[in-house]
């Protein structure tokens, strides 16, 4: 019942999407040459990978390492800003990858770091929009995203859809939270750093005071007292994946960065 739901809202929408698709795509091609769709991997429903589509919002970089935002276009930014570049994701529904509410898909990267309870949120066909969409989108961390998920994917009925129908519009006159402070969604471990779940997390902190506590002072090592802070990465909103990540050198000189930064889109 719900896939009928999808491909009717997706029918009827695509009378208005196809023609103004059509003028944005011409402008795209105008401003920034092709390709005018920008695709990139993402995990959709049981972890199944698919590609999204969306419009270029942003020029080809004149370096290897110049930053994103300088590299959107104005009419990306005008794309962005109304969520026009999610546009060609119609197509996506279409196809059966997504779905018009639920959860955003997300890079295969960031899936990899995901402890059982948070694959949860790929029990069900990742959406245009969703709950989390709707209470602040790229404003908020990458765990309450993942937590507001989690109660969508638990608590999902025909209600709750109509509500987050109805949520979008209002963002979607009113925009906000397009993209975080700097353009990063902060809160997500590094490539190098595996993810842990919460309540492995606190037992093994609450044993490892218990631990210290017992132990006489001297008995711990001046180097084991310090325990190295995992890496936290940021994920701006468009991205083509993790970069390379540079080899460990041997020389205590020239010590090599512990992970490098990985790229999102929402």
């Amino acid at each position: 019942m719900k896939r009928g739901g999808d491909l009717a809202i997706t029918v009827l929408t695509g009378i208005v999407a196809i023609p103004l698709g059509l003028v944005i795509a011409l402008l795209i091609r105008c401003t920034m040459g092709g390709p005018v769709l920008f695709r990139q991997t993402r995990t959709g429903l049981r972890g199944k990978e698919f590609e999204i589509l969306k419009f270029r919002t942003m020029r080809d970089k004149r370096f290897p390492e110049e930053p994103d935002a300088p590299r959107i276009t104005r009419l990306g930014d005008l794309l962005r800003r109304t969520s026009l570049d999610e546009l060609p994701q119609l197509w996506n529904v279409a196809r059966g990858e997504m779905g018009v509410i639920g959860p955003r898909p997300t890079l295969p990267e960031q899936v990899v770091h995901y402890s059982r309870r948070q694959r949860g949120r790929l029990d069900v066909r990742p959406g245009l929009t969703g709950w989390a969409q709707v209470q602040g989108r790229n404003s908020i961390t990458w765990p309450e995203r993942i937590e507001l998920d989690l109660w969508y994917v638990g608590n999902r009925s025909l209600g709750l859809d109509l509500r987050i129908l109805l949520l979008t519009v209002k963002v979607l006159l009113n925009p906000a939270g397009i993209t975080a402070a700097g353009g990063v969604n902060p809160g997500f471990p590094a490539p190098t750093e595996p993810a842990e779940p919460a309540e492995t997390a606190a037992t093994t902190a609450a044993t490892a005071a218990a631990v210290t506590a017992a132990a006489p002072v001297a008995a711990v090592p001046a180097a084991a007292a310090t325990e190295p802070v995992p890496a936290v990465i940021g994920l701006p909103r468009q991205a083509t994946g993790p970069r390379a990540v540079p080899p460990l050198r041997t020389r205590p000189s020239r010590p090599a960065p512990v992970g490098a930064a990985v790229e999102e889109a929402s």
